[in-house]
C-alpha cells in the first residue's frame, strides 16, 4: 500500500551520454534537463513500486519542474521523490536534485497507477489503429 512520506533516490553520474549537448536540450557539456527530468520519475517510480499489487505499475502524467544550476561532466547527480498526496490512483510527489553542491533542481511529479497488462492491452489496440 501506498502511503504518504514514502520516498526513494536515483542516482547517475553525468556523462557524454546525459549532458545537453548529446541530449540535443543544448549546446554545453552540463547535465541535461531531460536526463533530469527522467531521473526523478525513476526515483518517484521507485519510491511505489515495491508497494503495488502484482501486475501493476504506474505511468508518470504530469511534471512540472525547474532545472537551477548546471553540473559538470563527472558531478553526481541524486534525485529524491516523496509521496505528499494520494488520491484514488493518482499519486503525487514532491522531487528534488541535488549534484553534491547543491540543489540543482525540484518541482512536482504525479503518476497514476495502472495494471500493466489492460495498458499494454490499449497500446496495441492504439497501434493497430494507426
Amino acid at each position: 500500500m501506498v502511503e504518504i512520506g514514502q520516498s526513494s533516490t536515483a542516482t547517475v553520474v553525468v556523462n557524454e551520454n546525459n549532458i545537453a549537448k548529446t541530449m540535443k536540450s543544448g549546446s554545453l557539456d552540463v547535465f541535461a534537463t531531460p536526463a533530469m527530468c527522467a531521473l526523478m520519475e525513476e526515483a518517484a517510480q521507485a519510491a511505489v513500486q515495491p508497494h503495488l499489487e502484482d501486475g501493476e505499475g504506474t505511468v508518470g502524467i504530469s511534471l512540472s519542474i525547474s532545472h537551477d544550476a548546471p553540473s559538470p561532466i563527472g558531478a553526481t547527480i541524486t534525485a529524491k521523490a516523496t509521496v505528499v498526496a494520494i488520491e484514488g490512483r493518482k499519486i503525487s510527489f514532491h522531487i528534488e536534485a541535488h549534484d553534491g553542491v547543491g540543489v540543482i533542481g525540484k518541482g512536482t511529479h504525479d503518476r497514476f497507477v495502472i495494471n500493466n497488462e489492460k495498458f499494454m492491452a490499449k497500446v496495441a489496440t492504439r497501434n493497430t489503429a494507426n
